[in-house]
């Protein structure tokens, strides 16, 4: 019965740090990871765009 009772609080402190830590930290990351990237494709795009007008002239 003891061992039953662990695993039940066990399980939930587990699902509890998960839900609470894990989650928001990975969403956090997705965030920064996009923001990096669509910051990037600007300035790829920007370079592109400068050098095809510079070479044209």
């Amino acid at each position: 019965m003891g061992r039953v009772v662990m695993l039940v609080i066990g399980a939930l402190l587990g699902l509890f740090v998960l839900f609470n830590f894990l989650l928001p930290m990975l969403a956090f990351l997705f965030k920064i990871a996009l923001i990096i990237g669509v910051i990037g494709l600007v300035v790829f795009i920007a370079v592109t765009v400068m050098s095809k007008s510079s070479r044209s002239s």
